[in-house]
């Protein structure tokens, strides 16, 4: 049997490492959307505007903290977190929402730094940054009966808790005829609330300071809050501990419960990425094509590794009977390089074989044989040339060449004779 080209152990290494290599293609053609910590006001950056520091909170804390990049993560359950920026499109973010609010509650923050990343400064590390400046965002299509203003405060309070803002000069507030204030500056303006709808949200209400409920019994509906000061949540504000204990106050209020997810959106600060090829596989509808894939994969790697049919058996070097004689004769003499040693011989051989056939006196002289075959080539009109010149020739050849073509010419008048 015949050794296989490659070995068994070579074949399968090749085939897992190709398989790894394909899955990581897929993983890494969905995986991220670049780095998050580029200086935005989102739960990636680590500058004074970002949001690094809740999120590494709630994690010490025991909740479960997503960081999302695709849109879909407003259809999964759990608080969502938004920190759009100034620019974005109220419509996108009222869509967000509308999906949302239906599965969990969702928590906006209204951003009101202008950052700049820190140049030329060797402490400086990737991501920090310096305000520059503030400004009010502008969302036409979102919460178009909210307005929010900038102006100075002391401070701020949210039940027993109160303490300053990093910026008293520019502190952002909210007002609107729906909203339930959750935190209020020093002079009463609404620095945080919720929306007072058709629901009943019992966390925010006690966090609020009401005794009895406000909203309605609508158990589909899952709140909206508003953080209108970005200072309560972000990096700047979470370096005071009364601060951070207030934002953790608003996300356990907000979140109601402890065993859903906090996910940040990342997708309005344009850090959405592709979904991951390779998760989508495993998903419905795609999962039993994938399953198909798998089973016909696993049976052609089984039916490689099994023989097809009985083993291939070698031939012999040297093959029997007759044609085999002929063929290592003939080799044998090519390769001694006597081959004009045979050509007189078998000019004999078919003389003798056209006198049996022709039906001519035996044991008569070569010259009066060979002019008996030419009288039956003229007789027959035979356009070949006359045997005893071809004989002749034969006999007569030295050279390898000569001797195969004269006797091809010989074999070929046998062949006209004889048919």
């Amino acid at each position: 049997m015949n050794a296989p080209p490659f070995a068994r152990g070579t074949v399968i290494g090749m085939l897992l490492v190709g398989s790894l290599a394909f899955l990581a293609l897929l993983w890494s053609l969905g995986h991220d959307g670049g780095n998050a910590n580029n200086g935005g006001g989102h739960v990636g950056g680590r500058g004074l505007n970002g949001f690094a520091a809740l999120a590494a909170m709630l994690e010490a804390d025991g909740y479960e903290v997503r960081r999302a990049r695709s849109i879909s993560a407003a259809d999964g359950p759990g608080l969502l977190v938004l920190t759009p920026p100034a620019d974005a499109k109220g419509s996108d973010i009222a869509a967000i929402v509308l999906r949302h609010r239906h599965v969990g509650p969702t928590l906006v923050v209204t951003p009101k730094w202008i950052a700049a990343p820190i140049g030329g400064d060797s402490r400086a590390q990737r991501g920090w940054t310096a305000i520059v400046g503030a400004q009010p965002p502008q969302w036409p299509g979102f919460a178009d009966d909210v307005s929010v203003s900038l102006a100075p405060a002391r401070g701020w309070r949210s039940g027993a808790r109160g303490g300053a803002l990093p910026m008293s000069k520019t502190v952002l507030s909210g007002s609107g005829p729906a909203l339930v204030p959750l935190v209020r500056a020093s002079d009463g303006r609404v620095l945080a609330a919720f929306v007072g709808d058709a629901g009943h949200y019992s966390s925010l209400e006690r966090l609020a300071g009401i005794a009895r409920p406000l909203g309605g019994d609508d158990t589909s509906l899952y709140p909206l809050v508003f953080v209108f000061e970005p200072d309560l949540l972000d990096n700047w504000g979470m370096a005071d501990r009364a601060t951070g204990l207030a934002a953790h106050d608003l996300i356990a209020a907000a979140a109601e419960t402890r065993t859903q997810p906090v996910t940040f959106d990342l997708t309005l600060n344009g850090l959405g990425g592709a979904r991951n090829l390779l998760t989508l596989a495993f998903e419905p509808p795609f999962l039993a094509a994938t399953i198909c894939l798998v089973l016909a994969m696993a049976a052609a790697a089984w039916r490689g590794m099994m023989r097809f049919g009985p083993p291939r058996v070698p031939p012999p070097a040297l093959a029997h009977g007759k044609t085999a004689l002929v063929a290592n004769a003939a080799g044998l003499i090519r390769r001694s390089g006597r081959l004009h040693l045979v050509a007189a011989p078998y000019a004999n051989a078919v003389r003798e074989r056209l006198v049996a056939a022709l039906g001519l006196p035996k044991g008569r002289a070569s010259a009066a044989t060979d002019a008996a075959i030419d009288r039956v080539q003229q007789s027959r009109g035979s356009s070949a040339a006359p045997f005893s010149s071809a004989a002749a020739r034969l006999s007569g050849a030295h050279k390898s060449h000569d001797v195969a073509r004269f006797a091809a010419e010989l074999h070929a008048i046998e062949k006209d004779l004889t048919r």
